[in-house]
């Protein structure tokens, strides 16, 4: 059953609250939430007591409740167009589990990588604390990464959207498997772009939000070929500012 506009606006507007909220959480960290988790780089300057100051105060757990925020604050803009393909798609009484089933199975892609991502991120914050260096090689690995053939198959992938079946269990499974597919094709394209923030030693938040624009724009995009392209993927700059001001 196909949604109408109030109910597609009312999902635009829910899920871009939802992550204004996280956006909120993270920028302004109130009550001291998250002593700064997701961004521990310039926490150590590479002292015994700075490293035991971290150890206490910013456990891996803490360092994955700011990835999850990241993410919902990042990325959930990027669902508004598959849960309203899931919602039209399914019968009124399920319309809501199918969307958090969804959510779910996308968030658990990105906690995966992100398990990864921040062990990666505390060792290197512990070998090389306060440094610019690992901002600057993983910058070049995000700028190959986001030229290569294989950026383009993963935001091509992330394109597909599923017929679901309309009732039963075998709805719910596709729901939570459509979304962990998603997830995976989200994460193939953007790891490189979520991590580089996270490695930079001061200036995290704006990167966040430059890197957030960037992966809006991308996803924004039709899907294209497969090779080896300069290709900034700036439509939604192009929305933003009319292409005939951008000439002038």
């Amino acid at each position: 059953m196909k949604t109408s506009i109030a109910n597609r606006n009312l999902i635009s507007y829910s899920v871009w609250g939802f992550s204004i909220i996280c956006w909120f959480i993270l920028l302004y960290n109130p009550g001291n939430l998250l002593a700064a988790a997701h961004c521990q780089m310039a926490l150590c300057d590479g002292s015994s007591a700075s490293l035991k100051i971290l150890l206490k105060t910013n456990p891996f757990s803490e360092m994955m409740t700011g990835w999850l925020l990241m993410v919902l604050a990042m990325m959930l803009p990027k669902l508004i167009i598959p849960i309203q393909i899931i919602i039209n798609q399914s019968f009124k009484n399920m319309r809501f589990l199918m969307s958090i089933l969804f959510v779910t199975g996308y968030v658990l892609m990105w906690t995966i990588a992100g398990l990864l991502l921040n062990i990666l991120i505390f060792f290197v914050s512990i070998k090389m604390p306060g440094s610019f260096t690992p901002a600057v090689i993983f910058g070049i690995i995000t700028l190959v990464w986001q030229f290569s053939p294989m950026k383009q198959k993963c935001l091509n992938r992330g394109h597909y959207h599923p017929v679901l079946a309309a009732w039963g269990l075998k709805a719910y499974q596709g729901a939570f498997s459509f979304g962990l597919t998603h997830g995976f094709w989200c994460v193939g394209a953007g790891w490189a772009l979520m991590l580089f923030p996270m490695v930079l030693p001061q200036g995290h938040h704006a990167a966040m939000l430059i890197v957030t624009f960037i992966m809006l724009s991308e996803h924004m995009e039709h899907p294209q070929v497969p090779r080896w392209r300069i290709d900034l993927r700036l439509k939604l700059l192009r929305i933003i500012i009319p292409v005939n001001s951008l000439r002038r």
